[in-house]
């Protein structure tokens, strides 16, 4: 993996459309110091110092994207409240587009307020809804979809469980992708994990699969038996199954052959595992719509994953960084 097939896959993949659906957020970061205990009751005290607003879950996705290159086109739903108005306000500062979000009544914006002393994370706290969105906004999304459908390379389906990601939201995307020959790249969770199906790459980790199929690995062996069994229930094309500390397990489906690579992790140390999914999700996408095969977009993206967990809070990863980092590995 030398530089010439990097910036090839990189250069292929500028202004791609990438079109994420899914759980967007707004990420509030209060910074400080905590010196002493509260007289009121044995709690610490919290010197607020800086706030920052970033973005988080399928929005923190769409500017990975961007910062790799890419055009990303994000969908989803917000409430009409003031973090709702942050949140557009964040993504146009980021010249990120607004067209593909929906704000419904009576809903809140999800938003996570992390409070963080001297790099260690105190406290999190979440304002949100998990109620499934209303028919209006699933069919203001599919209208969206297909007034765009030309212009689509790729799509993510980002999940968090927060109620935009509804099974009958997505048999309708399945469906439409498959009409109009499109691939899916599914990052999901528990509520709706057997739901993806057909798609061209599921990409769940260790506990998420240990989850849904009810089981624990006892040993590493354990999860080519699990991965066997989830790809032949959602008869997916290639799955990555991430596995933390301990690095990747790909699954390319090759001319109708299934290749299996482990590979270990790039993560020389660990600040902050916030966010490292959606670096996997967005660099494997922006890699795939350069070009790149489903294991070489994977061992890209596990170095990125690799830089992004040295930092403090949520960060987008930068293409000219990661391709530093990748030569300089293997130099």
């Amino acid at each position: 993996m030398d530089k010439i097939f990097l910036d090839k896959i990189f250069n292929n993949s500028k202004n791609k459309k990438i079109f994420i659906i899914g759980d967007i957020m707004l990420d509030r970061y209060l910074l400080g110091d905590v010196n002493r205990i509260s007289p009121e009751a044995p709690v610490q005290v919290f010197d607020i110092k800086k706030s920052e607003f970033r973005l988080g879950g399928a929005a923190n996705v769409g500017l990975n994207v961007k910062t790799l290159g890419s055009e990303p086109v994000l969908i989803g739903v917000t409430g009409e409240d003031s973090e709702g108005k942050l949140l557009l306000e964040e993504m146009k500062k980021l010249s990120l587009s607004t067209d593909g979000i929906i704000r419904e009544k009576n809903r809140p914006t999800t938003c996570k307020t992390r409070v963080i002393s001297d790099s260690h994370h105190l406290l999190r706290i979440d304002s949100e809804s998990k109620e499934e969105i209303n028919t209006e906004s699933v069919s203001g999304i599919m209208k969206f979809l297909e007034k765009n459908a030309g212009q689509i390379g790729i799509i993510i389906l980002q999940d968090y469980n927060k109620g935009v990601l509804t099974k009958d939201l997505i048999g309708k995307i399945t469906g439409f992708a498959i009409k109009n020959n499109l691939r899916i790249l599914v990052d999901p969770k528990f509520e709706n994990f057997f739901e993806f199906r057909n798609v061209f790459l599921f990409k769940p980790n260790r506990k998420e699969l240990e989850d849904a199929l009810g089981k624990k690995a006892k040993q590493p062996e354990d999860f080519d038996e699990f991965a066997d069994e989830l790809i032949k229930k959602i008869n997916c094309e290639n799955m990555i199954l991430t596995l933390g500390e301990h690095g990747m397990m790909i699954f390319e489906n090759t001319n109708g052959n299934m290749k299996k690579v482990k590979i270990d992790t790039k993560a020389t140390s660990v600040a902050d595992v916030s966010g490292a999914g959606d670096t996997v999700i967005s660099t494997i996408a922006v890699c795939l719509s350069g070009g790149a095969n489903v294991k070489d977009a994977a061992v890209i993206s596990n170095f990125a994953a690799g830089i992004v967990v040295k930092e403090v809070g949520i960060v987008p990863i930068y293409k000219d960084v990661l391709i530093e980092n990748i030569l300089k590995e293997q130099a």
